[in-house]
């Protein structure tokens, strides 16, 4: 393990919920109520499907023009949520802590625009990464792997020799066609398992050897499959 990437919303800060306020808001703006399964579909989108995946259960016309201002709408609302700061996952902070102290890169890989995460890492502190990668910085965000395989080359080590840290089906998805092990972390929404990824509930109580463990565990059960 050369280096740990970090999703941003729900897995390092609980700011999942902050997103339940502003969709539900942007339902409202836009005539209609956000049902709880479309809210669960909607954890780790990026700002582009979101935006697509609301006007489609409305019934709304497409229109290029409606949907960015929707989008707008929706970063802002969230944006003024974001500014009176962010709660910690559990164990979050700590585990931050633990890898800065022994020196192991990191960074944060996130679908959240930067616009956003700007605002977020005023909360959590920019000192621990040393390359951020944002949804709107990629071609594809997740769960395509463009997140994870750009953010593996800013730190100049292979996805593989990454381990991924996830709260969402769409992040793990992401972290796993890019190479990268994941360690799966749910916050609000149930993660099923597979053979390239491991669970924990939560990230209290974790430490950079279980970490290295669960990476070395992962790549060996993969090189085994690959062979």
């Amino acid at each position: 393990m050369q280096a740990v990437l970090f999703d941003m919303d729900g897995t390092l800060v609980d700011s999942e919920k902050l997103w339940d306020v502003s969709l539900s808001a942007l339902y409202t703006e836009l005539g209609g109520e956000l049902t709880a399964q479309v809210r669960a579909s909607l954890v780790g989108s990026s700002a582009e499907d979101t935006i697509r995946a609301v006007y489609a259960d409305l019934a709304l016309d497409p229109d290029p023009a409606a949907m960015a201002e929707s989008d707008r709408w929706l970063h802002a609302y969230t944006a003024d949520l974001f500014e009176d700061g962010l709660q910690w996952c559990d164990g979050a902070r700590e585990l931050l802590e633990a890898l800065a102290a022994e020196e192991i890169p990191m960074a944060l890989v996130t679908n959240t625009q930067r616009m956003l995460t700007e605002r977020a890492l005023n909360s959590i502190g920019r000192h621990y990464f040393s390359a951020t990668v944002c949804g709107d910085e990629v071609r594809r965000g997740k769960p395509a792997p463009d997140t994870y395989q750009r953010a593996a080359a800013l730190l100049g080590v292979a996805p593989s020799q990454c381990l991924a840290i996830e709260d969402s089906v769409t992040g793990t998805a992401a972290a796993e066609s890019a190479g990268c092990p994941v360690l799966v972390v749910p916050n609000d929404v149930a993660v099923p398992a597979g053979p390239a990824r491991r669970h924990a509930d939560s990230l209290a109580g974790l430490d950079t050897a279980l970490l290295r463990s669960v990476h070395a565990e992962l790549t060996g059960e993969l090189g085994e499959r690959s062979a």
